[in-house]
């Protein structure tokens, strides 16, 4: 029997996973592909994007959310009975790219590939870590990268002050192919030296490509035959000593400010919001009066980035909705009060 292959897409918040997904969605050139996406927080809102793409590949019955629960942590419960969904098909995909929160530990869903229930109808082709070049650039994931990596040396069940750097660790020491993204909001120079960084951190004949926008070439992603569940021992994590992570670290909650008629005024609220709480990550949909289609709205730091992706559908609620991500201890009455009067 042939093992369908399965590709791991893991990255922090905001590095582009979504955008990879879709280019591959739109140049999959006749191969059957499947996607699970899985979120932090309680809006889904990575599989209205990816349906919203407007493609023929972009099949509902081929998007399958997990919400509300990070993938590694519900790894039994959720995942495994919905990749065996995937595989009882009449025609089962001939590949599975799967989207994992921004949040994730992608070892504990590779280590699912070795359970007997899967190691013999799948394997994994290869985990992708997608990186935000421009964030990593600006230090945002390590206050001294130097000295972690000192200090885990020393005492790899340490546990640090610097939650996101010790994911940011993870989703790198199990990647088989790293892809520097948003290459295109960092400069020449500081780019050579931020290759430099990355690969010598990487495990060995783990490649670093660049890329803007997500837009990687199939043959280059898929088709990578690394049978990550064979080698988990290579892939060292920091959680390895622990029976169980958890999120404690972040928090997530959802926003409805309502129709927001002063989209300019709405965006500029927004901004300030994001920089006066250090919210990391903000995404969601915006209901536009007088627009037929819905405004798309998604913020890493104080970068925002919107676009009006599909029209409102028939019978669909026209709401604006947005995910705040950020971590624990965010004050959200004063985050809701400002975007909901932003909204008005």
């Amino acid at each position: 029997m042939r093992r369908v292959p399965a590709t791991v897409i893991t990255g922090f918040l905001g590095a582009g996973k979504t955008s990879l997904v879709r280019h591959l969605l739109a140049c999959a050139d006749g191969r059957r592909l499947a996607v699970v996406v899985n979120e932090f927080g309680e809006l889904g809102i990575d599989r209205e994007l990816l349906l919203g793409c407007a493609d023929r590949s972009c099949n509902d019955e081929d998007v399958v959310e997990l919400a509300n629960g990070c993938i590694c942590c519900t790894v039994a419960e959720d995942f495994l009975p919905t990749l065996e969904r995937l595989l009882d098909r009449a025609v089962p995909p001939e590949h599975i790219l799967i989207e994992t929160s921004g949040l994730a530990l992608p070892k504990p869903l590779v280590q699912a590939f070795a359970w007997p229930e899967l190691r013999t109808r799948t394997t994994v082709d290869g985990v992708l870590t997608v990186i935000d070049g421009a964030a990593v650039a600006a230090g945002r994931f390590a206050d001294d990268p130097e000295a972690v990596t000192r200090q885990r040396a020393a005492d790899p069940a340490l546990a640090h002050d610097n939650p996101l750097e010790e994911v940011f660790a993870d989703q790198l020491a199990c990647a088989d192919l790293v892809i520097l993204n948003k290459t295109d909001l960092v400069g020449a120079a500081r780019l050579t030296g931020l290759c430099r960084e990355i690969e010598a951190r990487l495990r060995p004949g783990v490649k670093l490509v660049t890329a803007r926008e997500g837009r990687m070439p199939p043959e280059i992603v898929l088709g990578l035959g690394a049978a990550a569940e064979d080698d988990l021992a290579d892939r060292p994590s920091l959680h390895d000593l622990a029976a169980e992570h958890d999120h404690d670290d972040f928090e997530s909650f959802v926003v409805t400010p309502g129709v927001v008629h002063d989209g300019e005024a709405f965006l500029a609220r927004l901004r300030a919001t994001i920089d006066l709480h250090d919210v990391l990550r903000v995404k969601g949909f915006v209901d536009r009066p007088g627009r037929d289609r819905r405004q798309v709205v998604q913020a890493v730091g104080g970068r925002l980035q919107h676009h009006f992706d599909r029209p409102w559908g028939v019978g669909e609620k026209r709401e604006t909705r947005l995910v705040v991500i950020g971590k624990k201890g965010l004050d959200r009455a004063a985050i809701s009060s400002v975007l909901e009067a932003a909204g008005g």
